[in-house]
């Protein structure tokens, strides 16, 4: 009595163009590959050649802040040397960047 009835006028319309519906959708994936996916296996596949170009002698930077210098080098592991007659063992992984050369003597 007081409401009144709903009919589906719009439902009759044909609707709009598919592919013009799904643009928002595509442009949307579009830009978070290029600014979120593709740089970040970019910097992935740098960190793995970092790692795996590691030898003995490197000066390293861990993700725990420890500089030291790469003594020895293992399979999955690397002995760093963080002072005189201090060695310690970290996976490879825990390494986040190689130092030029000479930068611990710089530092000290």
């Amino acid at each position: 009595m007081f409401i009144s009835n709903a009919y589906a006028e719009a439902a009759a319309a044909a609707p709009e163009n598919s592919i013009m519906s799904f643009l928002p959708l595509i442009a949307l994936v579009a830009v978070f590959y290029f600014l979120i996916l593709r740089p970040q296996s970019k910097r992935a596949k740098e960190q793995k050649a970092m790692i795996s170009a590691l030898q003995r002698g490197d000066e390293v930077v861990t993700v725990g802040g420890e500089v030291g210098t790469v003594s020895k080098v293992f399979d999955q592991y690397l002995s760093v040397e963080l002072a005189e007659n201090i060695e310690v063992k970290v996976q490879k992984s825990a390494i986040q960047s190689v130092l030029p050369k000479g930068t611990i003597k710089a530092i000290k």
